[in-house]
């Protein structure tokens, strides 16, 4: 079967790709079609033309809709996880922790419906009133990355429609399943033709595309570094909204006094988990003098204990890398933080499973300095490095020391430099005796520096980015 590409309302076909399973080469997930660039101005003009009906439907037609939606992500969660941890990689675990956290961002924003508000205030003339209200902004373009399939298209989708957008959905050509079945999902909610729209395929056609059109009137993008500043470039010269996320080199800081079990679970979540392919992911841990050799120690013992497999195989800890393109990045880097001086303390080799598959054995480094590029580079893979510090003032500045700045962490029993950490941390979100990566749907997302630029995403804050605010004054 041909998963096609939906635009207008109707399944259109276009060249076949296969989706392959990272965990076992041999195996498609499925067959894909890829938009071309006529096809993708058709699904852009498509969301332009349902814009007009669409963004003044009644609130009860749009809850409807994103309530479908989401009770019926949770409902397929077991279903839905496994296309998830076949196409992406990620455990079963984990991507059925994923998809729920879909839909549970689809029930939020239905909600968000029935709550949408303004303002009334008093003119400063007399007789004068003042209205202050949200309109959408029209054809949202979203752009999403493969590291989270169904998630990141969720709470880029549900938000935009949740206040009467139409949208064009890009996905990661490499993971196309996921956001396929979201789509169609939506679709058969009851989603008008046109309102969303699905052009899978390359960047280099499809995205490039939505880049270079004035009809695409805001456009959310999660990815790399050089692609978002090609959006933001074609943004401006469109004179559109634009949003991004952009990846970090985030940091987690141990003190001396931290819980070594607490703290050790943490790191090894932050670092290794979902094969490091997070944003949110800790590569960097910065540890002070007196806990240094302990904490290297007991998270080298946790790391013996992970087991790397399939994905979809009980008892799997981390899955594959997500392709050999990844993987190779990967290794690559490794190999620079040898030549660097780093030591490798554990890990880093490349294993063989009962099936092919992109295998890597996440790796520890440790006499790591923060100007090695194993510290100043996103490798977005199961790679850490150790940073010694004297004391916490030093782990501070090493933290903050980054072109980065989107998610942090501190493992410490002090009151004094918890509180500190979270006011002086150069970090969109901050995490205290807590893995870096993990976060709340119904909460503000988002970083700083080279990590974001724009309106925070999720939660009630998302309606920065998708609607536009209108101020409306009337003689009485």
């Amino acid at each position: 079967m041909l998963h096609k590409n939906l635009i207008a309302g109707e399944w259109v076909a276009g060249d076949a790709s296969a989706n392959i399973n990272p965990s076992n080469t041999n195996e498609s997930v499925g067959e894909y079609a890829r938009a071309s660039a006529d096809d993708t101005r058709a699904a852009i003009a498509a969301a332009k033309t349902a814009f007009p009906a669409w963004s003044r439907s009644p609130i009860l037609e749009r809850h409807a809709v994103l309530k479908k939606t989401g009770d019926e992500i949770v409902a397929r969660k077991e279903e839905l996880g496994r296309l998830l941890a076949q196409e992406e990689g990620k455990t079963l675990p984990e991507a059925i922790g994923e998809v729920t956290r879909a839909g549970q961002i689809f029930d939020f924003f239905a909600g968000e419906v029935l709550r949408l508000s303004g303002e009334i205030l008093p003119s400063v003339r007399p007789g004068i009133g003042v209205e202050i209200t949200r309109e959408p902004v029209g054809v949202v373009g979203v752009i999403t990355p493969w590291n989270f399939p169904i998630a990141i298209p969720a709470w880029k989708i549900a938000p935009a429609l949740a206040y009467g957008n139409t949208v064009v959905l890009k996905p990661a050509d490499l993971v196309p399943g996921c956001a396929w079945a979201l789509v169609d999902i939506i679709h058969r909610a009851g989603a008008p033709a046109g309102v969303i729209n699905l052009v899978m395929g390359r960047g280099s056609v499809v995205g490039q595309t939505m880049l270079d059109s004035p009809d695409v009137n805001a456009l959310t993008f999660t990815g790399s570094v050089g692609t978002g500043k090609r959006v933001a470039l074609s943004s401006i010269e469109h004179n559109r909204k634009f949003q991004l996320e952009m990846g970090g080199k985030n940091p987690f800081v141990v003190l001396d006094d931290a819980d070594l079990s607490v703290t050790v679970e943490a790191a090894a979540n932050s670092s290794f988990f979902s094969t490091g392919q997070r944003c949110t992911a800790s590569s960097r841990l910065i540890v002070t003098e007196g806990i240094h050799d302990r904490f290297v120690a007991a998270l080298t013992e946790r790391m013996k204990g992970l087991v790397i497999d399939d994905a979809l195989k009980g008892g799997t800890h981390i899955g594959p890398v997500v392709d050999e393109s990844q993987l190779k990045q990967d290794v690559e880097y490794i190999d620079i933080g040898r030549r660097e001086g780093a030591k490798l303390a554990f890990g880093g080799e490349q294993l063989e499973r009962s099936t092919p598959g992109f295998y890597l054995q996440p790796a520890l480094f440790t006499e790591a300095t923060n100007q090695m590029r194993i510290a100043r580079e996103e490798i977005f893979g199961p790679v850490a490095a150790v940073i010694r510090v004297k004391d916490y003032e030093e782990a501070l500045a090493v933290a903050n020391d980054t072109n980065f700045g989107l998610s942090s962490g501190i493992a410490t029993t002090s009151l004094k430099y918890a509180t500190h950490f979270k006011r002086n941390s150069e970090a969109g979100m901050v995490m205290v005796n807590l893995p870096t990566a993990g976060v709340d749907f119904h909460v503000p997302f988002g970083g700083r520096k080279g990590s974001s630029y724009g309106p925070r995403e999720q939660g009630r804050y998302a309606a920065e980015f998708y609607t536009s605010v209108k101020t409306a004054y009337t003689l009485a």
